[in-house]
């Protein structure tokens, strides 16, 4: 059953984008970057401004705000933001990824596509335009196995403060970061947060995790125990505190791995410790 707001986001593409834009994407791979937004009803009289965009992996919508990040400028222009962490994580995808801090949905086509046809990608967006655009970026690349849900991941399900704007008035995009209730200096939205734990079901196999979730990656490990304890994924992650390490993630075997992919460190479980796949 395709996901409420895959659904959404269908209805929203067919009635606001042009019928030839698909088509000159197609034609008009060299010039990847759009001179101009597409502005796109939301409800009532919002409109979310993004550009389209494709490389070798999909078609991309990305949030215009964000044009100075160095992920959506890769991405405009044609090119693989992340590569080598991309490819890690399509080799490693031999059964359900998570993928937290999903942006504009960069990674998205590449992990739908790599997942066995009855894999899921869960895939975790707070940012209220960031989420707009990833839900239009799973639409338009068909992208079926992915359950995009609009929250950040934690150690519980509470609700949080996440900075969307700095104090100099500049939109985070992809840096968007969790603040205390008393810091004032950006702007920032209430949002839901919710445990890994809680919202992947205990019969889904996981074979990754992937955290891009601006030093939050205590809490939201801490919210995946229970998975990482079944099913031993490997994990993907920006930040991870060595002593939080050495306590909850070594006892199951978990090790850090060669060098890490583009600042990424990666842990994994050493193969004797690793937990077999139930026999289907």
């Amino acid at each position: 059953m395709r996901s409420r707001a895959l659904v959404l986001a269908r209805r929203l593409l067919l009635s606001a984008i042009p019928v030839g834009l698909r088509q000159r994407l197609r034609a008009t791979r060299r010039d990847r970057r759009l001179r101009h937004p597409l502005r796109l009803p939301i409800e009532g009289d919002r409109t979310l401004a993004c550009h389209m965009a494709t490389n070798v992996h999909g078609v991309y919508c990305v949030p215009h705000s964000s044009h100075g990040r160095p992920a959506a400028q890769a991405v405009l222009a044609g090119q693989v933001w992340e590569p080598d962490t991309i490819a890690f994580l399509v080799e490693h995808a031999t059964a359900d990824v998570i993928h937290a801090g999903t942006y504009f949905g960069d990674f998205l086509p590449a992990l739908d596509r790599a997942v066995p046809p009855d894999g899921r990608v869960w895939a975790f967006e707070p940012n209220p335009e960031n989420h707009r655009c990833a839900s239009i970026t799973v639409a338009l690349n068909g992208a079926t196995s992915t359950r995009l849900h609009h929250a950040g991941v934690g150690a519980r399900a509470s609700t949080a403060r996440l900075e969307v704007v700095d104090e100099r008035g500049v939109p985070l995009g992809g840096g968007s970061r969790l603040v205390p209730d008393t810091r004032g200096n950006g702007t920032a939205v209430d949002i839901d947060v919710v445990a890994i734990d809680d919202v992947v079901p205990t019969d889904r196999v996981v074979s990754v995790i992937q955290l891009d979730v601006e030093g939050y990656e205590r809490e939201a490990l801490t919210g995946a125990m229970a998975t990482i304890e079944r099913c031993r994924p490997v994990l993907v992650v920006e930040q991870l505190d060595d002593v939080w390490l050495d306590e909850h993630l070594a006892p199951l075997g978990y090790r850090e791995t060669g060098p890490g992919l583009h600042g990424n460190r990666v842990f994994a479980v050493e193969a004797e410790r690793r937990r077999p796949l139930p026999s289907t």
